[in-house]
């Protein structure tokens, strides 16, 4: 099986001199010892420096000390909640980021609908590739997206064979209705956004502050989720219908490795950096402690301004770039649970999982 996480062997970890992306933990036990997170299981013993990783992803079978958790968010880690390689996504902790630049500049965008909609239009160019959409409002968007998505339902139809009917789905209840190749495109739906939910709070954005969908606490991880679809999750749902695998953990566990394959994950943290920051704009991730100003936008904390008239210098949007995020992945993955059996349960997860 392909996996999603660049792996590296244990004794390796400390030649890696920046902070890596993220370090992957399945079937193993966390605890801390001084300032490093320490992963135990049956075969190795793993010491990882808590300040290189910029997020841990907490993986089936896998316990976490109270210790383990506070060093990593000391450590400005990002720590998330996760089923069998990153697809899904169950809760998430502190963030990478100490500081709020790349909120603050998702916020700026996503409240200016001209620069909202420069940000909307870049998520469609991304789908319509070579082809011009500067000057379409979001209504002629929407129609060419709807085209687009409906020439690939067909397409694929008559590639594998399989019928399409239109698109039935519950909100809230991904498998819940439709017929087999339906309740598939669900899955693997909900399954993508778990991927990209974990992305978007490793870098420190919010889920919530979407460009394209709005009102919902996930409204930033449908947009994301949405540049993918078309390449990931519907071709991968008439294949599977094609050959009669037509239960939700076969749409998963086919997304998981379709991503692993195509090394997906480097490419969404590249596309959101893309799109928050399309000129490069730098926004330093510094820690610090302001006060906001009506007129002077922020002044120093910490400080007592008791008949003060003057304030620092206010720090202005082009100032601000996103976390740092790397591009190498660690998986440190335990052998199987001698009490596990040969099925695993629906949701991936072991009886001592998370």
């Amino acid at each position: 099986m392909a996996d999603i996480w660049w792996k590296a062997h244990p004794h390796d970890l400390h030649r890696i001199t920046d902070r890596v992306s993220s370090v992957y933990v399945e079937r193993s036990h966390l605890d801390r010892d001084e300032n490093a997170v320490v992963i135990i299981n049956k075969r190795d013993t793993v010491r990882v420096p808590a300040a290189m990783v910029a997020v841990m992803l907490i993986g089936p079978g896998t316990r976490v000390t109270h210790g383990a958790i506070r060093l990593l968010a000391d450590s400005g880690t990002a720590v998330c909640w996760v089923g069998e390689q990153g697809v899904r996504m169950y809760a998430s902790g502190l963030g990478p980021s100490r500081g709020s630049g790349l909120l603050h500049r998702q916020a700026w965008l996503v409240t200016r609908p001209k620069e909202r909609l420069g940000v909307a239009r870049a998520m469609y160019g991304m789908r319509f590739p070579g082809e011009d959409v500067s000057a379409m409002t979001m209504q002629q968007l929407r129609g060419r997206e709807g085209a687009r998505v409906r020439k690939q339902y067909q397409a694929h139809s008559r590639r594998t064979g399989v019928a399409w009917t239109g698109r039935d789905y519950r909100p809230g209840d991904a498998y819940a209705t439709g017929d087999d190749l339906n309740r598939l495109l669900s899955a693997a739906n909900a399954a993508l956004y778990g991927i990209c939910h974990a992305v978007i709070v490793g870098l420190g954005a919010s889920p919530g502050l979407g460009f394209v969908h709005t009102g919902a606490a996930t409204s930033f991880v449908m947009d994301i989720a949405d540049l993918y679809k078309a390449e990931y999750t519907i071709p991968l749902a008439f294949d599977l219908a094609a050959k009669g695998l037509t239960e939700e953990r076969d749409a998963r566990l086919g997304l998981r490795d379709r991503i692993a394959e195509d090394k997906l994950l480097g490419r969404i943290v590249g596309d959101l950096k893309t799109l928050l920051s399309p000129d490069g704009v730098d926004i330093p991730d510094i820690e610090v402690n302001e006060l906001w100003d009506e007129k002077l936008g922020t002044v120093a904390g910490g400080v007592n301004w008791a008949g003060a008239e003057t304030s620092s210098p206010d720090t202005t949007i082009e100032q601000l770039i996103p976390a740092v995020m790397g591009e190498e992945h660690i998986a440190v993955i335990g052998p199987e649970l001698e009490e596990q059996t040969s099925e695993r349960p629906a949701d991936g997860h072991t009886a001592s999982g998370p």
